[in-house]
């Protein structure tokens, strides 16, 4: 979605916003008395129906339910008129906290660049930060995220005894493919392996941190002026997979040269063909393709020719045409 708003703000030469909901009444004391049931998926102590004398013990208590809405109080403004901007942002301030932070410039990890041409989007000090995390910031940096040709099964050696470490680490890195697509495969390699790494599967977590050691500066970069026209390339290998054979999907998704979507991974079910494979990865494909002619069209740009489908199979691509 950011990197959809984003390619459409460079593209209209529109101006970028930042304002964020003051979040102090998650630290204050309740003066009423609330009292909550919590759904059945979520397990507390003492009873199902509690008191609670705190905002905060509220947070923490709905925080694996309802998380998307405590946190979310980052807000991006931006539109076709300045003058309506600054309206929502006065309209906003009448009913809340607001403090307004400028010309957005870093949003949720990601440090937003302006320049003449367009604007370009990095994780470059978030990708620092889990660099230094590990240790890794005085090692040799590697050119490629995987090495070439290897495929990692479940179990390879001894099992790490507190895989909690590779489990944050792979987070962090999924994190980081916001705006390096160039690492979405390599993570969602290590990605298969969270419930019980081995120490190799840990030295494949460093090399593709160690990746990032150059490729940290590396981001999107979405070019002012372009047409708003949505085209998609989609692939998969075939039984990818060392331990379940099934195929890996890939798709990227652009705004003529804006690049706002893509994704790596495994297929639900086995094919029994690379054929099969390649069409089950185009079907994934348009399924994103529909959504986000959608949501083009709802904030007014509208589709008004088929979306293009590039795929590499002629099999596949006569069976799906």
């Amino acid at each position: 979605m950011l990197q959809t708003v984003i390619a459409i703000v460079a593209s209209q030469n529109w101006s970028l916003y930042q304002t964020v909901v003051k979040n102090a009444f998650l630290h204050g004391d309740l003066k009423e008395d609330i009292y909550i049931q919590p759904p059945h998926c979520l397990f507390l102590s003492p009873t199902l129906d509690s008191k609670y004398e705190s905002s905060l013990f509220l947070r923490k208590a709905y925080a694996c339910c309802v998380l998307h809405l405590v946190y979310v109080d980052d807000i991006i403004i931006t539109g076709t008129d300045s003058s309506l901007n600054t309206s929502l942002q006065q309209q906003l301030k009448d009913f809340f906290h607001m403090k307004d932070l400028g010309t957005l410039t870093y949003f949720l990890g990601s440090e937003v660049h302006n320049i003449a041409s367009g604007v370009f989007l990095n994780q470059h000090k978030y990708a620092q930060d889990l660099i230094s995390l590990v240790g890794l910031q005085d090692s040799s940096s590697v050119h490629t995220p995987l090495e070439l040709n290897v495929k990692y099964h479940r179990e390879e050696g001894d099992i790490l005894p507190d895989p909690s470490m590779f489990r944050q680490l792979v987070g962090n890195l999924n994190y980081v493919t916001i705006t390096q697509p160039d690492i979405s495969f390599a993570v969602q390699q290590v990605s298969q392996l969270i419930q019980a790494p081995c120490h190799l599967h840990f030295v494949a977590i460093h090399r593709i941190i160690r990746y990032l050691l150059e490729a940290s500066t590396h981001g999107l970069f979405f070019p002012s002026g372009s047409s708003i026209r949505l085209t998609t390339l989609c692939d998969s290998d075939w039984a990818g997979c060392p331990d379940t054979r099934r195929s890996v999907t890939g798709w990227c998704m652009f705004l003529e040269e804006s690049l706002i979507s893509w994704k790596s991974k495994k297929q639900d079910h086995v094919s029994k063909s690379s054929t099969e494979a390649k069409y089950r990865s185009m079907s994934t494909a348009c399924s994103k393709v529909v959504c986000l002619r959608g949501l083009l069209a709802e904030i007014g740009f509208s589709q008004s020719h088929p979306t293009p489908l590039h795929a590499d199979n002629t099999s596949s691509i006569q069976n799906f045409y």
